[in-house]
């Protein structure tokens, strides 16, 4: 589609909300407005492109395509997008430029770009990055448009490189997901075992995790306590708790008969420690505090916030930083007002501090490159609360609190240490005993009593051991003398790793950094470029849509509370086993994390020649794997897990067949073995049971098969078995489309009929009744029963 030379102007936005807000500022009559719906378009399923990818076969697999055919989506009411890309076809006829003014981000790029490829668009294309939608950041927008005459070319980079995620999702996805359920799956598991390039590491963290758990052995430990006293009369209790824990009884006895002894100097540290107010969030982080606070799952924390970014209250959502440009400093004053404006109760602190407090570098919240997007804030335009839901002026409150918090004063607590040295036959000993007031709340009075609430665990370590603190120390001089009263020994016990929970699981795919232990994995996984945003697994517009992924797959349950946390189950460490097994690079969460930095370096080329050079590598790469991948599982046995572990809802439970239970109860008898619990009742245990005791299968006399390959249904049995299926209501177990045995089953299972029941006619019968009795009787049945029957009858 060629440009005239008309001086019209096309503006791409990503939904009409956000068209409405960028609307008012256009004078020209030369301009014009377009909105897709999100995504207008969507990958074609492989059957719709050959008829013969559509059942799962494993001598079809790979299944590679040099790009993604795709077609018309729908939205959420199930409506074509067709008339909305016929409009956008239209629209273009009388433009000279398109200027893309989607949401900034990969998907906001690929939104507009993949439309205007698919209509052929070969004009000027510009980028429009709308960092928020309030007036003054719209105009910022504009006057960075004009600034960047080749802001086109480096969102095309951007495009590419969401094009070449999704490139990889979907044929990871198709490939593999076949390949391991045709191949690895215990036959007693009945649905697929997906398969993802994300989800898959993601899936090795929380499995790894579940096996120390798992495998942690608690171990007692000892802590000594020293009752002491002075002349003066003051009595405090101090404690030997070192770092390096003690384990072995005798020698705390030893510490212990030597404190008891003691008498000296106790030494005061008098000193004020300032704490500084915690960064701004970024998407995972703000999912995480309200999974905390709210107990929201991390995907109504995205909704909310892209709802509020829609409507000009919040900056861009979906970000991975935490800190703001240098340059927005001068705008704190100003959104401070706007803020307290709302919350009025904080006004006060207004007056009260020198607002607003600039803090720089990399442990303050303003730098020179905070990444792609900076971190989520308020905005000058503020909302009445009375316009918005409950749970979206809680996420503004939340957002709008942080952002004063970062400029107010730091906290100021006096904190007091009484120190004493007890000489033992294992050398000297610290016991220690210490307090701490508020001297000044600084940023901390914005939350009150919740200021303490808002320390963050590292996800997935052990919890931190709380620090032998008093609330009220008595008053001791410095060099004061003291000696024991008493001693004794206090017993603790080891604790196992924390799970992670479903609002950390987010931050952990981000900072993976946090989960390794290994020095040089950790310098591995250091992002030069941004030392802020090290390298992690997924993007942040699309981490939170992991967990349901796994879920579905009942790799992972979540526990109770308002955070739930996230065990892995015996499926879900299974398949982790069955991949590292076969391809350990896609169960490596460090190696991927390394993978998806290089596919990033796609979004940073800067001209179109060169992204599209990274992106045709990064394509053969991706089907190099696939084949390396189907190669190794080809090779590959079943994995063998009890059926009792699969979780419900997974194993196919219908009962066995006669032949099947005839042939296990003999196969028992004969290896004296003792039949399984179930094995008379589920089809899916007994299976597992003859697949593990009655070894390989009689080879078929098929001429066309290699020995050992499984023999392939007929077209005509798997057409039975799946019109069969659809008449019951039923799913066509994948490995029916491609084991002949299997197909078999289920035939077997499904193809016999009720009897009718006594005194209803059978099909054709008349059972003496007049035609108009006949009829009267048909009315009194429902319509859906009536279509059942005439479908039994063919």
């Amino acid at each position: 589609m060629s440009p005239p030379n008309s001086g019209r102007t096309l503006f791409f936005f990503e939904k009409p909300s956000a068209m409405r807000q960028l609307q008012r500022f256009f004078r020209s009559p030369d301009t014009v407005c377009v909105a897709a719906e999100g995504h207008l378009l969507s990958a074609q399923e492989p059957g719709s492109i050959r008829p013969e990818w559509k059942s799962w076969r494993f001598d079809a697999l790979p299944i590679v395509l040099p790009t993604i055919p795709v077609s018309c989506g729908t939205n959420r009411s199930g409506q074509s997008h067709e008339p909305k890309i016929a409009a956008i076809r239209q629209a273009l006829g009388g433009v000279e430029r398109v200027i893309i003014a989607t949401d900034p981000g990969r998907e906001g790029s690929m939104i507009a770009w993949e439309v205007l490829e698919h209509l052929g668009w070969r004009g000027r294309v510009d980028r429009l990055k709308l960092g928020a939608l309030d007036d003054v950041s719209i105009r910022r927008a504009f006057a960075a448009l004009a600034r960047e005459p080749g802001s086109g070319e480096r969102d095309y980079a951007a495009y590419l490189e969401a094009l070449c995620r999704q490139y990889e999702d979907y044929h990871l996805g198709l490939n593999g997901t076949r390949a391991i359920s045709l191949r690895l799956r215990p036959p007693a598991f009945r649905e697929p075992w997906r398969f993802g390039g994300v989800q898959t590491p993601t899936l090795a963290i929380l499995a790894d995790l579940e096996e120390r758990i798992r495998s942690f052995v608690p171990r007692d430990f000892f802590k000594v306590a020293l009752h002491a006293g002075t002349p003066s009369g003051a009595e405090l209790t101090l404690w030997h708790a070192p770092k390096e824990r003690i384990f072995e009884g005798a020698v705390a006895e030893t510490i212990r008969a030597a404190a008891a002894a003691w008498s000296g100097p106790l030494a005061v540290d008098l000193k004020d420690v300032r704490r500084a107010p915690p960064r701004l969030f970024s998407k995972d982080t703000l999912a995480r505090r309200c999974a905390k606070r709210f107990g929201w799952d991390p995907q109504h924390t995205a909704g909310l916030a892209q709802d509020l970014y829609d409507q000009g209250y919040l900056s861009y959502p979906r970000t991975e930083s935490e800190y703001l440009p240098e340059g927005q400093a001068a705008d704190a004053a100003t959104v401070i007002a706007a803020v307290t404006s709302v919350l009025t109760h904080l006004r006060s602190l207004i007056s009260q501090a020198d607002v607003p407090l600039i803090r720089r570098g990399a442990k303050g919240h303003y730098v020179k490159d905070p990444g792609e997007h900076h971190a989520i804030v308020p905005l000058r335009k503020v909302p009445e609360q009375s316009r918005l839901s409950a749970d979206q002026f809680r996420l503004w409150d939340l957002v709008a609190k942080a952002y004063l918090a970062a400029h107010l004063p730091d906290g100021i607590d006096a904190r007091t240490s009484v120190t004493a040295e007890v000489g033992t036959a294992l050398g000297s000993k610290r016991f220690v005993a210490s307090g701490s007031v508020i001297r000044a709340p600084g940023w901390r009075a914005v939350y009150g009593s919740e200021a303490e609430l808002e320390v963050d665990l590292v996800p997935g370590k052990a919890k931190r051991e709380a620090e032998a603190t008093s609330a009220r120390l008595p008053f001791v001089e410095d060099g004061e003398a003291a000696s024991a009263a008493s001693a004794e020994i206090a017993t603790a016990m080891t604790e196992p790793p924390r799970r992670i929970t479903r609002g950390e699981l987010p931050v952990v795919m981000g900072r993976l950094i946090d989960q390794v232990d290994d020095p040089a994995a950790k310098r591995a996984l250091e992002n030069p470029v941004n030392p802020n945003e090290p390298k992690g697994l997924g993007t942040a517009a699309t981490r939170d849509t992991i967990l349901p992924k796994l879920l579905k797959s009942r790799y992972i349950t979540l526990a109770n509370g308002k955070d739930p946390a996230i065990e892995v189950t015996e499926v879900g460490l299974a398949f982790i086993t069955a991949v590292r097994r076969v391809f350990p690079a896609y169960g490596d969460p460090v190696g991927r994390a390394m993978f998806e930095a290089e596919l990033a370096e796609i979004g940073r080329a800067a001209t179109r020649v060169e992204a599209v050079q990274r992106a045709n590598t990064f394509r053969q790469r991706t089907r190099a794997r696939l084949d390396e991948l189907i190669a190794a599982i080809s090779s590959s046995p079943a994995l063998s897990l009890d059926p009792s572990l699969i979780p419900p809802g997974q194993a196919d439970n219908r009962p066995p067949t006669s032949a099947m239970t005839s042939f296990a109860v003999s196969l028992a008898e004969r290896k004296g073995l003792t039949l399984p619990r179930g094995c008379k009742s589920s089809i899916s245990v007994c299976r597992a049971f003859l697949d593990t005791h009655a070894g390989p299968r009689a080879p078929q006399t098929d001429n066309a098969r290699q020995p050992g390959e499984r023999r392939i249904p007929s077209a005509a049995m798997l057409s039975y078995a799946r019109s069969l299926a659809e008449q019951r209501g039923l799913t066509c177990p994948p490995e029916a489309e491609t084991d002949f045995d299997a197909c078999r089953r289920f035939l077997d299972a499904h193809v016999s009929q009720p009897r009718p029941r006594t005194g209803e006619p059978s099909s054709g019968a008349t059972n003496g009744k007049t035609p108009a009795e006949r009829e009267k009787r048909r009315s009194r049945v429902p319509r859906m029963a009536r279509a059942a029957a005439a479908r039994r009858r063919a």
